[in-house]
């Protein structure tokens, strides 16, 4: 390896990390208003501010059932009817476009933003 070929890859390791804490800081950032919102088989089935306590059984088809706890400002599936537990292995989340998916059961819990949303771009 030359050393131009050195410089390259670490200026190129730098901006990447630079990347990956911007975009972690700003994320973190935005948790004070979320949300979890719960989706049955694709459709919203109810919002759930991370800023109260609250334990949720989420009823799915055929008598299965997903558990849903918030605490501390984090949403985790603590207990499931699905036979892999994946759902429940998962850490919990609390960071904006963080979910929990439990497939057997269609169960989505996605953290979105309570606030209103604010128009980013337009176009004609």
């Amino acid at each position: 390896m030359k050393k131009n070929d050195v410089i390259l890859i670490v200026v190129i390791l730098a901006l990447a990390l630079a990347s990956f804490g911007g975009i972690y800081l700003y994320s973190a950032g935005n948790t004070e208003d979320g949300e979890a919102v719960v989706y049955l088989d694709g459709v919203e089935q109810g919002r759930y501010p991370l800023s109260q306590e609250l334990s949720l059984e989420i009823p799915a088809e055929n008598g299965n059932y997903n558990l849903l706890e918030i605490k501390d400002g984090k949403a985790d599936i603590t207990e499931a009817s699905c036979p892999d537990k994946i759902c429940v292995n998962h850490r919990p989340v609390k960071h904006l476009g963080e979910s929990l998916v439990c497939l057997p059961n269609r169960v989505v819990v996605e953290i979105e933003n309570s606030g209103e949303a604010e128009l980013d771009a337009a176009t004609r």
